[in-house]
């Protein structure tokens, strides 16, 4: 019993002794202090990557001969009237910057002009689609 008395008082010599201040160091603030004791995320990271893993990509559509000679003949038609800056509407493909496949897009405007050196298609608000990413175009017939 007395060995059980002196391990509860072992530090009865110190209990009562005034708290420490530092006369070198700064007091650190309750917000500091709290920091010390937050959460520790050891996944940092993690969520954002779970996202890109479930986000679905799609594979692109390879046109047929016929599909690619009906888009070929409304982009000769739209270079013959390209001053008249006609409305376009246009489904193209984009590729996915970090995995395989990639997603279609729908966007409409004005058409400024059809690149052929560079293959791509200028819309009048600076958009470039490029021509062998395009899968229909439609526009109102002149």
């Amino acid at each position: 019993m007395a060995q059980s008395w002196k391990q509860n008082n072992a530090y009865e010599d110190i209990l009562h002794l005034p708290h420490h201040v530092s006369q070198t160091r700064p007091r650190m603030s309750r917000m500091d202090r709290a920091a010390q004791f937050s959460p520790f995320q050891a996944l940092t990271g993690l969520d954002s990557a779970m996202q890109e893993t479930e986000r679905q990509t799609t594979m692109k559509i390879e046109l047929d001969e016929n599909e690619k000679a009906v888009l070929d003949e409304k982009l000769r038609i739209l270079q013959a009237r390209i001053l008249d800056n006609p409305e376009v509407f246009i489904v193209f493909y984009r590729p996915d910057a970090y995995k395989d496949g990639g997603s279609y897009h729908e966007i409409s405007g004005a058409l400024r002009r059809i690149d052929t050196v560079q293959r791509q298609l200028l819309l009048n608000d600076g958009t470039a689609i490029p021509l062998d990413d395009i899968y229909s175009v439609d526009f109102e017939q002149f």
